[in-house]
Formats: structure tokens, sequence, C-alpha cells
């Protein structure tokens, strides 16, 4: 952990160092300089004051907005490094003369540019859906499920929502997609059944005429709750279960069901939570195929994606399609013309998107919903849609 954090403090050092140039070279004024170090060390002094205030304050809620201080004061700076590290390499050669007024310009520019998307991403971001579009071609999916397409949904996290009008807004996207099955890929909370409660109506009109299956996450076992005793943590459990089924969803806990269209089946698994590096693991491939003919089309629900990395991929029976959730995208990254990058890359080896290996697939959804970070940043909240189709 420690070797990906350094490098990742030592960008954000050098950056705010170049920037600090930059902003030299086109102002003289000591009021704008002493303002400067004056955020950086604040920010500095912030961070810090995590180790002695953990005990005082809610933690989750300080890291939160110190994580947010960095985004809004550190990062832009970033930026500034590369361009003005090349224009050093220039300047050797000609005996370090000034640093050019325009490009000092350009990188303010773009960190200025940065801010306003980070500003949109912390207000707007976060309610920001999209709707992905892939199209999955198999050579032994069943003809009868030709053209079938699934509408996933991941990591509601329904205790970090609080904007009904706008969450409406994606329950109402999701809907129109109109596809013919709906499959949400865990973390409907964050710590507590509760915090579903408000939601349990607008979730209740999600559609779908082949159903509506689910599966649970990490943060839906309160695992990450403080319990009096562990009747509490199993009646905290048995509740969230219990708002599925008001909601409409068949919750699989390392289970299967058959989709029957026109005569013929496919099978769909869904297993509970099953992570690496900490992470419970609580799901059981092999309980949840028990029953499933190794000959049939399956889709298999598993909330971290790095079970179908260690697990699934090289499972006996055969994963056509596995669907996950939980990196978020880490709720921050670029993704521009086919260009994809978020600091989680480091950590989970798929993280948001579409991944192949040998004829299986993996599909990561970014997430509906949001944690930690009070929005989104470059990885927008998602609705996926999946066209099955049977190749020639």
């Amino acid at each position: 952990m420690l070797q990906r954090i350094v490098p990742v403090l030592l960008l954000f050092v050098l950056g705010d160092i170049y920037f600090y140039q930059a902003v030299v070279t086109l102002t003289a004024s000591p009021l704008i300089h002493n303002l400067y170090w004056f955020i950086d060390i604040l920010v500095l002094v912030s961070i810090l004051s995590i180790v002695f205030l953990r005990k005082v304050v809610d933690i989750q809620h300080y890291v939160t907005g110190i994580i947010t201080a960095l985004l809004l004061v550190i990062l832009p700076k970033v930026f500034s490094f590369p361009l003005l590290l090349l224009e050093d390499f220039t300047r050797i050669f000609r005996g370090f003369p000034s640093r050019s007024i325009l490009l000092s310009e350009i990188v303010v520019g773009l960190a200025v540019l940065m801010f306003l998307l980070i500003v949109f991403g912390l207000t707007k971001g976060r309610h920001f859906y999209q709707v992905r579009k892939e199209t999955l071609y198999f050579s032994d999916l069943p003809k009868a499920f030709d053209g079938f397409t699934i509408t996933q949904l991941s990591d509601i996290h329904a205790g970090s929502l609080t904007n009904k009008k706008a969450v409406q807004r994606g329950i109402d996207l999701a809907n129109a997609q109109q596809s013919d099955l709906l499959l949400f890929t865990g973390d409907m909370v964050n710590y507590t059944a509760t915090e579903v409660d408000p939601w349990i109506k607008s979730l209740s009109l999600l559609k779908a005429p082949f159903g509506k299956f689910s599966i649970l996450g990490n943060h839906d076992y309160g695992d990450y709750s403080r319990w009096d005793n562990t009747l509490q943590k199993e009646a905290n459990l048995k509740r969230l279960k219990e708002a599925h089924a008001e909601m409409d969803f068949t919750l699989l806990l390392n289970d299967s069901v058959t989709l029957t269209h026109k005569g013929e089946r496919i099978s769909l698994i869904g297993v509970e939570n099953w992570g690496k590096g900490g992470f419970h693991q609580y799901g059981d491939l092999n309980k949840a195929t028990a029953n499933v003919d190794k000959s049939m089309f399956k889709i298999l629900m598993s909330h971290d994606p790095s079970h179908w990395d260690e697990v699934a991929v090289d499972h006996p029976q055969h994963m056509h399609l596995t669907l996950s959730g939980h990196t978020h995208g880490m709720q921050f990254g670029i993704e521009l013309f086919g260009f994809k990058w978020s600091p989680i890359q480091y950590f989970y080896k798929q993280w948001a998107g579409l991944y192949e290996r040998t004829g299986k697939y993996l599909y990561v959804n970014r997430g509906f919903g949001f944690h930690g970070l009070k929005g989104r940043v470059g990885v927008w909240p998602e609705i996926t849609v999946l066209t099955l189709k049977t190749k020639a």
C-alpha cells in the first residue's frame, strides 16, 4: 500500500511546486504568493489533523472533507507538472531563461478548467447518469435469447442519497431502456438496512418483464457498523433482505434461477459478496451452481470483480457473463475518446466496463450512487444495458 501511495504524494508535491512557478511567472504580488502557500499549508494541516481528531469527530465525514479539499486545491495543479517539466528540458539548453508567460497562462487556464470540472462533479456529477451499452456475441447462446437485453444497476448506496427528484431521473432513465431483465449487483446501503427505507417506493418503480434480481455487496452485511450484539447485526441483515422483497427484487444468495423464453433456458446465478484484500468471502460459487446443468448458458452476478479474476473465470462451470460493481471507478478519473484512467486501477485489474478472457466476459458497472466522496468527477453514475446476441 505504501509503495502505491508514495508516488501519488510525490506527484502532488511536484505538481504543487511547479504550479507555483507558473503563478510567480504571471504575478509578482506578495499577497497572492502568501495566499497560495497559506491555502496549501491549511490543507496539509487538515490532513495531518485526522490522526489527532479521529476519536472526537465523525471520521468518515472528516475524511470526505479532506478528500474534497485535495481534489479542489491540489489536483488541478498536478496537470501543470508535465508541461512545465517539458519546458525545463528545453530551458536547460537555453541557459535557463525566464519561463514562458504563454505556457504559464495555459497551465493556469487548465487548472481553472479542472477546478470547474471538480466543482461540477461535487455538485451535479453525483446524478449525471450515463447509459452505457454493449452488445455481446456468444456461439452457444440459445436462439430464443438472441437480442435479449439486460439493464444492470449497482452500488445504489441509499444512505448517501438525498435528492429524490434527481434519483427519480435515474430510475426513469433505467426504465426507459425497456430491457427484458433488470439486475442489481449489490451495495444497496452504506451501513444499515434502514437507509433504504425512504427509497423503497422509488426503487419499486423499476420494471422488467423477466423480473428483477439482486445480490448483496460488502456494505450490505452491516460489517462496517458497531452492534451491541450479533442478534442486532442479524436483524439488520434480515431487514435488508425484506426490503429487497418489498422492492420486488428476488435476492439470490449463493443460488440460481432458470429463465425460460420460447421453450429455451439460461441460468442466472447470484453469489454473496466475495472479495480479496481483507474483504469477507461469503460467496460460494460451488454452492450457487450445484443444481446448474454444465451445458446451460450462464450469467453470474458477483459484486466484487476480483471474484471473477480469482475464482469465476477459471471455475469448472463456464460463466459466460459475469456482472459486478463495487469499485465505483473510485468516483474519479478520466474517460475520454476511448482513454480510461482512474487511481482505482492500481488496486483492481478490472474496475470499469467490459473485460474478456478465454471467451468469458465481465462487465463492471461504475455504480448508480456514491459513497465517501460526495460526488463524481469524470467517472459518472452508470446505467448499463447489455444486449446478448447469437454469434453466427
